[in-house]
């Protein structure tokens, strides 16, 4: 369960309105909350499984920032969930993310 993944070396826990995610200090991710706003991240799991450097939640999303510069989103599509339609953009360089209600930003 996820109290397991969350017994031992976490470094920071961020929310939405509905979820959460949890960065481990190996760079890993744990999420739970509502499915379909960022508790299941199934759908990008192989990507947080390692070299995540830090995650931003907002409203009914996640973005999480790798050492390598990509960026993986997570959670409603239409909130920033989903970032397909500019994933080449985002797969590498990218310094930090922000967000607000409904999306995110990357800075390259």
């Amino acid at each position: 369960a996820v109290a397991d993944h969350l017994a031992a070396d976490v470094s920071s826990v961020v929310g939405n309105s509905f979820a959460f995610a949890a960065l481990k200090e190996a760079g890993d991710v744990v999420t739970w909350g509502d499915a379909g706003f960022g508790g299941d991240s199934s759908a990008v799991a192989d990507r947080l499984a390692a070299g995540v450097s830090s995650v931003v939640g907002k409203s009914f999303a996640f973005a999480a920032l790798k050492e390598a510069g990509e960026v993986v989103t997570w959670g409603h599509a239409v909130c920033g969930g989903d970032s397909s339609a500019v994933a080449d953009r985002l797969a590498a360089g990218v310094s930090s993310i922000v967000g607000n209600g409904l999306a995110f930003a990357a800075l390259k």
